[in-house]
């Protein structure tokens, strides 16, 4: 059976419309746009920005996430173009099946499991956190126990150590957000969109009264000397910052996996990608230039929490609570547009049937796939719940990184091989944009460490396992009497 099969384009349109598996199409534009700054905007805003500056670029940092979005708007626009060819659930697996085969997309499809269901369940650990401590601020104290896993020591009431039992908040967070997506696209829409809200009015209340609190001595120098050492201040600093500020742009790709659910794909789905790159890019921006403004950054060094700081320089201590309710709200959004897309990656392969049939299997009311989302309601909230996978955090960036860099050579392979086929949307100043995706990708894998890498390894091993005792013999395409044909004429 030939690994490199590939899916063609007209079968996955067809296979998108119709049938007992298809998902219901409610959302529009400015819901694809929330999803993405829904998926992009989290708490890293918070805490990112002041590393960054304090370690690397001084008040620069603002150029450093310039720099980092023109990085995210390579793999944005290919994203974009490729979501207006192939307007199917699934994002880069999909992509990948078009362009380099059945195994490449196995390899991409696993991979995002990465991206998305590990993303969930980290971030949900920083939700119980900062849930904890909003909670404590009004007199609601949550028994330490029930807020860290086993692995975790904690400090008890009595002042002695122990550890902990069970993260409540974070699988309770997890089994509401799921049973939301169960319920259907369009109310989980709703309720990211409401969220969505409440955080960029929190950026922005910063941004608007922070303004008002600026030193312009806090400018200068805007781009302090290099240390002697490489990244840390001058301009290869700009460029170590705009690595580490890379990962909050991470998500964007999220709105790619929701095509199959929009009104009008080939129009909405490049809109919301680069719609929510612009909105968070502006905000991004304005808010790295008012922080380094109201504190200097050498006073953000060894500060977990710059922001905070630069809060007690107004006479608005209530902005603490507000900025804590941003946190816990961009947490949220975040964890539903992560399930959400994992999801839709399943259920796309489960109709190649890559993986068992229930995970394509859509319920007859909602028109969801719900067992899809009862399994990682499950598999994410257990390890919420019983893991400290801190750890794991890197293996989020990297699972994202190889997927751009997939999406982006896709977009050269179908180029060249399928160009009579309509864009909607087309990649400007090919091939410089997408090559130039694969560089800047390229280089930010690199610079993780080797333990993110040996995870990698071995989780792609576990993987190919599955793939070669089930996949490979299950796969739709390969099992078709039509391909065996065609393949066996030569």
């Amino acid at each position: 059976m030939n690994l490199f099969i590939k899916k063609p384009i007209s079968q996955l349109l067809a296979s998108a419309e119709g049938g007992e598996h298809q998902l219901k199409r409610s959302l529009g534009s400015m819901n694809l746009v929330s999803l993405g700054i829904g998926a992009i905007i989290g708490a890293g805003l918070f805490s990112l920005t002041g590393i960054a500056a304090a370690e690397n670029a001084g008040p620069a940092v603002v150029l450093s996430f310039v720099i980092a979005a023109i990085g995210c708007t390579f793999a944005g626009m290919c994203y974009s173009e490729l979501a207006s060819m192939i307007p199917v659930a699934g994002s880069a697996y999909t992509y990948a099946y078009a362009t380099m085969g059945e195994f490449m997309a196995w390899i991409i499809g696993w991979d995002l499991v990465l991206e998305y269901a590990v993303a969930a369940s980290v971030v949900a650990v920083s939700w119980s956190r900062y849930v904890g401590s909003f909670l404590h601020d009004f007199g609601i104290t949550i028994p330490a126990q029930y807020t860290a896993c086993p692995f975790d020591v904690i400090t008890l009431p009595d002042g002695s150590q122990g550890h902990g039992i069970v993260n409540v908040p974070a699988m309770l967070i997890i089994v509401a957000i799921s049973i939301l997506l169960m319920l259907g696209i369009k109310e989980s829409a709703r309720v990211n969109d409401v969220i969505v809200l409440i955080k960029l009015a929190v950026v922005v209340t910063f941004i608007a009264i922070g303004a008002n609190y600026i030193k312009h001595d806090n400018y200068t120098p805007f781009i302090p000397p290099n240390t002697g050492t490489f990244g840390e201040f001058g301009l290869s600093g700009i460029m170590r910052a705009a690595g580490i500020i890379f990962f909050a742009y991470i998500g964007f790709d999220t709105v790619s996996t929701a095509a199959q659910e929009a009104h009008h794909p080939q129009r909405d789905i490049p809109r919301g990608i680069i719609g929510s790159l612009v909105i968070c890019t502006v905000l991004y921006i304005l808010f790295a230039f008012v922080l380094t403004g109201m504190l200097n950054y050498k006073l953000m060094k060894g500060d977990a929490a710059p922001v905070a700081t630069a809060i007690d320089l107004t006479p608005y201590p209530w902005l603490h609570v507000l900025v804590k309710l941003g946190i816990i709200g961009g947490f949220t959004s975040v964890i539903l547009v992560m399930l959400l897309g994992q999801s839709r990656i399943f259920y796309a392969m489960s109709r190649d049937g890559l993986l068992p049939k229930m995970f394509s299997s859509i319920h007859p009311k909602w028109r969801t796939p719900w067992l899809s989302n009862l399994l990682f309601m499950v598999f994410t909230g257990f390890f919420a719940g019983f893991f400290p996978i801190s750890k794991l955090g890197n293996m989020t960036s990297i699972g994202t990184l190889l997927a751009f860099i997939i999406v982006c050579a896709g977009v050269m392979i179908l180029r060249y091989t399928e160009p009579n086929i309509p864009r909607a949307y087309k990649c400007p100043y090919f091939p410089q944009f997408p090559i130039l995706g694969i560089l800047v990708c390229l280089a930010m894998m690199t610079s993780l460490d080797a333990e993110t890498w040996w995870r990698l390894v071995i989780w792609m091993a576990a993987g190919l396992i599955i793939y070669f005792t089930y996949s490979r013999f299950n796969s739709t395409l390969g099992k078709s009497k039509a391909y065996k044909r065609k393949y066996a004429s030569g």
